[in-house]
């Protein structure tokens, strides 16, 4: 087994121990196991050739979620804001513990650190597909789910936000995905399409 593939593998081992179950096609997965497969699927979609470093940030981009609830951070927009910086930071140190007892050198586990943590953005290509990543995997896989909880004008505002951390790749792909016809309206109207 490679390094990379002890990589994947340890990495899965530690998200199938999330308790929070999603049932996919009639077959029940610890949440963010699947969402960890949902976001190398499409890291393959759009960065067919991506680097090892982006194939381990887009599988750990969540590792652990579940040990730093929402609900243990107060609930508006400075708690949201902090619960994400704080889990970021969790991820980029569990990610990078797993690098470092499996052996990888020190230049790559920085590299899956950066991209675990989304520095720069729209200044670095691989951080914007993982950035691209997870929102194609929100708006595929959650979006259906999350919409009816919001409020029309607070889902807009969601949509609007999503879109603009987008970059051009993944916002060709985002219009490829099959919507509900509720969703795509929404959609639609958010983008002004």
């Amino acid at each position: 087994m490679t390094l990379f593939e002890k990589a994947i593998s340890s990495i899965d081992e530690y998200n199938k121990k999330d308790p929070n179950i999603e049932t996919e096609n009639g077959v029940d997965y610890p949440k963010e196991f699947l969402n960890s497969v949902r976001q190398t699927k499409w890291l393959e979609t759009i960065a067919p050739n991506a680097s090892d470093a982006l194939k381990i940030a887009a599988r750990s981009q969540h590792i652990g979620r579940w040990e730093i609830p929402r609900n243990t951070y107060p609930a508006n927009r400075t708690g949201y804001l902090s619960w994400r910086s704080d889990l970021s930071k969790y991820h980029a140190e569990k990610t990078s513990h797993i690098l470092s007892t499996i052996g990888f050198e020190e230049t790559t586990i920085e590299r899956v650190k950066e991209l675990n943590l989304k520095k720069s953005i729209k200044l670095d290509d691989e951080a914007q597909l993982i950035e691209d990543m997870l929102c194609l995997v929100f708006l595929e896989y959650h979006i259906e789910q999350f919409a009816p909880t919001q409020e029309e004008d607070v889902l807009l505002n969601i949509i609007q936000k999503t879109w603009k951390k987008m970059g051009p790749i993944g916002k060709k792909h985002a219009l490829k995905i099959k919507y509900s016809d509720n969703t795509l309206s929404v959609l639609k109207k958010a983008l002004s399409l």
